[in-house]
């Protein structure tokens, strides 16, 4: 791609500058796009003024607001790293995920100011407040900056889950930014007249991502909420303030348990769909309403678009995550381009991050010898060139010598009408070395017995696939983004 990207903020100020950006939800204030550029403009000058530079760190812990894009315009503008903090964590995660960093200062919104001050203490940071110094800034005002950004240059910081050990800091970049409008935007026909509403958080990649960033590029106006409610979000919808929005399939299984979602007309709404498998009563759920809820996948480490469901074969090709879109190559681990089959995701491309901020062996373990990410998802490659994620490397076990992957079982479980959700999960066992366990989720007012659920899935996948046991229980423990935490589900068992 390019060597060199414009100020995005300033750039989008120049061609549409009172079309609305931000309308938040918080304040109830609208930004205009000119507005959103001075406000960076003003907050990169105090930041610059308290003392930091290119390259530094500068946490950030806050609920979604306006001002969260405005400080991330900001540090585009002057070189500082952004590091967006999960603020469900406690402060003694908080420290560790910061510690291999180094930040230098940190900014929190006014709920998080107690919890930024611990985190502060340990780690030596200055501590900034958004209703005090970020507001004192931006009524000052602060000189104008044009600044063309190195388009591999650190923009911002994105911590792994953390599933599988201490969070890596995922190195993002103004090129993946755009890579990730590209893929997405021709993807779902984003233009000016995109309205999506932010609601995911913003210490992940969906949250910055999945839509609002490229919607803001493309000149397009989003709701910000403070975090997920789905009385909200369908209010929003109903009204017409919103015509396109990305969930995660927890936030559309609320939906379907929500009378008002039958009420809205959702021909007109561009639904997407990602960090999971969406299963397929849920496909049907919104097909029956009209919506056609499309899958996807990408990562952290991939901007995140990399697949996209097309709507033209959305019901024929169901759980399928589409094809790689545009500024990315796909290859299957061990399958002749092109053909089907099945093997490891392997991706290149812009929309790819350079590696993890401070870590290069983890950098190296992530990327093959010939420069492709390795992204630990076994996937399938049919014969028209959709792809379907198998599950992830890790968590398919070996029983009686047979390979398992969960996530088949899991589809076969949460197609059952007293279903809401189900995870799988391998575990020790004697006689077969690892069988599956299965955790399950009724459906309001249902009540599934176990025996029956392991029956069904015996009339319908081989018998080594057949979970040994299934609990029933009220949740799962999950990430931010609603991913189920398997490894806490392994301790449960």
């Amino acid at each position: 791609m390019f060597d060199m990207i414009p100020d995005m903020a300033a750039k989008r100020a120049e061609i549409s500058p009172d079309a609305l950006a931000f309308r938040d939800d918080n304040s109830g204030r609208d930004w205009s796009f000119a507005q959103v550029n001075d406000a960076a403009d003003a907050v990169a000058h105090g930041l610059t003024q308290a003392g930091l530079a290119a390259g530094d760190r500068l946490a950030i812990l806050c609920l979604n607001r306006a001002e969260f894009f405005i400080t991330l315009f900001a540090c585009q503008k002057t070189g500082i790293i952004l590091c967006p903090l999960n603020w469900r964590q406690p402060a003694p995660e908080l420290i560790e995920t910061l510690g291999p960093v180094g930040a230098r200062a940190i900014i929190h919104g006014g709920t998080h100011a107690d919890l930024a001050r611990q985190v502060a203490a340990v780690c030596g940071l200055r501590v900034f407040g958004i209703n005090t110094d970020l507001a004192g800034w931006i009524a000052a005002g602060g000189p104008a900056l044009r600044a063309d950004i190195p388009a591999t240059r650190p923009w911002y910081l994105l911590f792994t889950s953390g599933t599988t050990g201490l969070p890596k800091a995922v190195i993002q970049t103004a090129r993946m930014a755009w890579a990730n409008a590209v893929n997405i935007g021709q993807a779902t026909g984003l233009t000016s007249e995109a309205r999506s509403v932010n609601f995911l958080p913003l210490f992940h990649t969906a949250g910055i991502n999945l839509y609002t960033l490229p919607v803001f590029l493309t000149g397009g106006r989003s709701v910000i909420l403070p975090k997920f409610e789905p009385e909200t979000l369908l209010r929003l919808i109903a009204a017409g303030e919103v015509n396109q929005f990305f969930g995660v399939p927890a936030i559309y299984q609320a939906f379907s348990l929500m009378p008002e979602t039958r009420q809205i007309d959702w021909h007109a709404i561009r639904c997407g769909c990602g960090g999971a498998p969406l299963p397929e009563p849920l496909i049907h759920f919104f097909a029956d309403l009209g919506a056609k809820v499309l899958n996807g996948f990408g990562m952290t480490e991939t901007g995140p678009t990399v697949f996209l469901m097309d709507p033209a074969r959305a019901a024929e090709k169901i759980g399928s995550v589409g094809r790689a879109q545009m500024l990315t190559d796909c290859r299957l681990a061990g399958v002749p381009d092109g053909q089907p089959g099945e093997g490891e995701i392997q991706l290149r491309g812009p929309n790819i991050t350079p590696g993890y901020f401070n870590n290069d062996a983890a950098t190296a373990k992530t990327f093959t010898p010939d420069g492709w990410l390795a992204t630990g998802d076994v996937g399938r490659r049919d014969a028209d060139g959709y792809v379907f994620i198998v599950d992830r490397i890790k968590d398919m076990f070996i029983s009686g010598g047979e390979n398992v992957y969960p996530a088949e079982v899991e589809r076969v479980l949460n197609a059952h009408p007293d279903v809401l959700e189900a995870a799988v999960i391998g575990v020790a066992d004697a006689k077969w070395g690892e069988v599956g366990a299965a955790f399950v989720i009724a459906r309001p007012g249902a009540a599934p017995d176990p025996a029956a659920l392991r029956a069904w899935c015996r009339d319908r996948i081989a018998p080594y696939k057949v979970p040994a046991t299934v609990t029933l229980v009220e949740d799962f423990p999950r990430t931010a983004s609603g991913k189920v935490r398997k490894p806490d589900l392994r301790e449960m068992a």
